[in-house]
């Protein structure tokens, strides 16, 4: 093992395997491992330009070639244990004689150190359990690893963050959860620890992260480095703000955003929901959005409206403005292989693939295939189809239903996306959908953007998501779930947040204890 400086970087070497160790941001670190030739380019969650920060980083004069059974000849040359170190502000992260990290802040304090339990170069002792901290195992035949991360738990510790799983504990110390995605559940791993840090995985890949007593094990079946990110503040705030600042900013919530939104499954035809939308403002009910749901269009796919049910929607998009309301539609991912748009989305590419079987994602309404949202193509080309359909009608708002998305099943190891397989980056599929429509309306000249989203990752928050909580069951059990899902969002850097009143799954409208939770 050996320790090197390149410029602001500190950077431990053996063999082929390299870890960088660099500030990004204020009071911040990157930490990356690679055990390829080069270092995989992709930042990921941490898409911001970091404010650029001078690292102090200090070189100690340990011979780590010299064997350990040299008594002491060998001990004084090790009689601290540290190796080097790099400070960036209110962080240090000490890095040992045998290649392991401990991080502390500006007091001296540990914050978080990784978990080892091999040879000990200072006490000459060998463990025979050899658990290394960053443990790569290649994926035979592949330029994949499947990779663990291990850090040493601590008694006490508090955890918040990490997106909404629908569970009752707000402190998900003691908690496995998985990495990926589903309907109701959105994977966000990004994390505060109560003793003054935070901490991002910064890897879209599907895998788990356990926090466990005994130790923190963070875990990615498919990928092709280890990348984390780690910052330390003394306060929750402070520590959200260094986060945001790599990872991205949420703009200004809408106005009309923060009101009332009128929706249900579903409103069937324009004139239903104008007849509900004159009502409400016949009896002074407060409305500010009205949602058009799934399945007004004419196929999944074509993104337009079904002109037998909805025959004049630049009309109803008109009155809805004359009375305060905002009109948003339903946007799905998946294209029917009927559809008007499957065809030439096929042919460019823009479709997610399958590795085996037929290729269909969803038979829930006709055949369908998700659109690869990964793909800048075909961004732009679903973004083209709302623009002519929705957009030029008034209509500002969308909602990315599906936005997972909702496998069925959730079999990651099949499917395949411009940006690579499934299990490598599914993930980040939430954030590049909504990516695709704020940057249509922003091209459109729109100030303020707002999506209503069912799923988001790390990063998302800067595209103007809102996200909501999924297709939860009507009870007071999910209820409960749903506020500490919405804090835990909150912390993870998603403050846009919110849940179907009442559920959506059940619910029985004669049942008074339904109506109670109504």
């Amino acid at each position: 093992m050996r320790l090197i400086q390149e410029k602001n970087k500190l950077i431990i070497a053996n063999g082929p395997a390299q870890v960088w160790i660099e500030p990004w941001g204020r009071n911040s670190l990157r930490v990356r491992m690679t055990k390829e030739a080069k270092m995989d380019a992709n930042d990921w969650a941490l898409s911001e330009v970091p404010q650029a920060c001078d690292a102090k980083i200090e070189l100690h004069e340990v011979d780590l070639t010299m064997p350990w059974w040299k008594g002491e000849e060998h001990d004084k040359h090790l009689e601290t244990g540290i190796a080097g170190s790099i400070t960036n502000g209110k962080i240090t992260a000490k890095v040992n004689t045998e290649g392991w990290i401990s991080f502390y802040n500006q007091k001296g304090e540990l914050l978080l150190s990784e978990y080892w339990r091999t040879r000990d170069r200072i006490d000459r002792f060998c463990a025979p359990l050899r658990i290394e901290a960053r443990e790569f195992k290649a994926i035979q035949g592949t330029n994949d690893f499947s990779i663990t991360a291990r850090f040493e738990a601590v008694d006490g510790e508090k955890i918040f963050g990490m997106g909404q799983y629908q569970e009752a504990n707000l402190d998900k110390k003691g908690a496995t959860l998985e990495l990926a995605h589903r309907n109701s559940q959105a994977s966000v791993p990004f994390y505060i620890s109560n003793l003054g840090y935070g901490f991002l995985w910064n890897n879209p890949a599907i895998g788990t992260a356990t926090f466990g007593t005994n130790k923190t094990e963070w875990y990615a079946k498919s990928t092709k480095k280890l990348d984390y990110f780690i910052t330390a503040g003394d306060t929750p705030a402070e520590i959200e703000e260094q986060y945001t600042a790599v990872t991205g900013r949420t703009p200004m919530m809408p106005e009309y955003g923060i009101g009332f939104w009128q929706c249900k499954l579903r409103y069937r035809t324009q004139d239903e929901l104008l007849a509900v939308a004159r009502e409400h403002k016949k009896r002074g009910l407060p409305m500010d959005v009205i949602v058009v749901d799934f399945f007004h269009w004419t196929r999944q796919g074509d993104f337009k409206f079904e002109p037998r049910d909805w025959p004049d929607p630049d009309a109803m998009v008109k009155e809805l403005k004359e009375l305060g309301i905002e009109t948003v539609v339903s946007v799905w991912p998946t294209i029917d292989e009927k559809s008007e748009n499957f065809g030439e989305m096929a042919d460019k590419g823009y479709l997610v693939s399958a590795d085996r079987g037929n290729g269909l994602h969803m038979t829930w309404m006709g055949n369908t295939v998700f659109y690869d949202a990964t793909h800048p193509g075909a961004q732009k080309f679903v973004w083209e189809k709302c623009r002519e359909n929705y957009y030029k009608k008034g209509i500002r708002t969308f909602w990315l239903d599906e936005a997972e998305p909702e496998y069925g099943p959730y079999d990651f190891d099949n499917y395949r996306y411009y940006a690579g397989t499934a299990l490598q980056c599914t993930n980040i599929y939430p954030l590049m959908y909504a990516k695709g429509f704020y940057d249509g309306l922003k091209s459109e000249g729109e100030k303020e953007v707002l999506s209503l989203v069912r799923c988001a990752w790390a990063g998302s928050q800067k595209y103007g998501v809102l996200t909501w909580s999924g297709d939860i069951h009507s009870s007071f059990r999910a209820m409960r779930e749903q506020l500490q899902a919405g804090l835990n969002m909150c912390v993870a850097g998603i403050p846009w947040w919110t849940s179907d009143i009442g559920g959506f799954v059940g619910g029985d409208i004669s049942d008074p204890k339904f109506k109670e939770l109504l």
